[in-house]
């Protein structure tokens, strides 16, 4: 395990040896590489899980073909569409997130970005009001912005965008045709160079090999993200991921993780979309002591996820404490 862990430290680059060493990772005990994932978590965060939570502004109609999302217009799904909600309904779910113990809140909208400039100005103040409410952090995911976009959103009250990868550079391709992984990764250097942290991470379980498993995980480490959310697939009917086989074993998404904490020692590795699906109440506090220590709490986007109090007592049974105030 070392000489990973001194090869990781050293390379600030994805070099072809660096992937074939994390690789082998994969081959050791799932218990030793939770005992060093652990150990990491601790050393960095002591034992204390953050909450954040997300209200979906604006649903479906996306112009983009995402093969894994409910609210791509390419597909026939279920999704319930909507327009841009409005400020009373973002403050609602945002004091809800509040009670419910969340220190951060986060307005998603579909589509590759915002290009109304009306639509963009009603965000604004969704995001001032939200960052009004004491105790409770404002993040934002907007799709692809630019650096003057950025500016505004930093001037409004965003502390930190959510803005995945969402798969390897070498696989994004086959997950996406409509932009690219370039795109993704000039919207993170807009952020950071606006002065917002980036909370950048992935989908596992979408077809991917463990290969490029690791080669996502290097990538989101260069773009120095604070946060990333781990997120495992949930194949939606009507997407062209509704029959994808072989999903990830228990085992495999625990190992995923402590490879990430192994990987980004210093980061919040977030429990996100498909964790209820992929793993139940057991496996979950596994991954609490495996490297994650951060939790999506509530529903997400188009999927039904783990009330509030489960997840408290989740944290609680792992011997954990919720991050207040930060």
């Amino acid at each position: 395990m070392e000489w990973v862990l001194r090869t990781i430290n050293k390379s600030q680059v994805i070099i072809e040896e660096l992937v074939n060493d994390c690789l082998k990772l994969y081959d050791l005990p799932l218990k030793e590489l939770q005992q060093t994932a652990r150990i990491l978590t601790e050393e960095h965060f002591n034992n204390s899980v953050e909450f954040c939570s997300i209200i979906s502004a604006k649903t479906g109609k996306c112009p983009e073909d995402c093969k894994y999302c409910a609210q791509s217009s390419h597909y026939h799904t279920e999704s319930n569409n909507h327009d841009l909600i409005s400020l009373d309904k973002v403050l609602k779910a945002a004091n809800d997130a509040k009670t419910n113990g969340a220190t951060r809140f986060c307005i998603v909208i579909s589509g590759k970005g915002v290009t109304n400039i009306e639509e963009f100005n009603k965000i604004l103040d969704m995001i001032s009001a939200i960052s009004d409410i004491k105790g409770l952090h404002c993040c934002c995911s907007l799709g692809i912005v630019s650096y003057e976009q950025a500016l505004a959103l930093k001037d409004a009250g965003v502390e930190r965008f959510n803005h995945n990868v969402n798969t390897a550079k070498s696989y994004y391709k086959e997950i996406c045709t409509t932009h690219t992984y370039e795109d993704r990764v000039l919207t993170a250097n807009n952020l950071k160079k606006a002065g917002i942290e980036l909370c950048c991470g992935g989908i596992i379980g979408m077809g991917e090999t463990r290969r490029q498993r690791i080669e996502m995980a290097l990538e989101i480490k260069t773009l120095e993200p604070v946060s990333v959310p781990l997120n495992i697939l949930h194949p939606i009917a009507g997407t062209p991921m509704e029959h994808l086989s072989n999903p990830l074993s228990p085992d495999e998404i625990l190992k995923t993780i402590a490879i990430y904490r192994i990987i980004m020692p210093d980061v919040l590795i977030r429990y996100a979309g498909g964790r209820a699906l992929n793993l139940n109440s057991e496996e979950q506090l596994e991954g609490l002591n495996s490297g994650i220590n951060a939790l999506l709490v509530g529903n997400y986007l188009t999927t039904t996820g783990t009330t509030a109090k489960q997840d408290h007592e989740l944290v609680k049974k792992a011997g954990k404490t919720i991050i207040k105030d930060t």
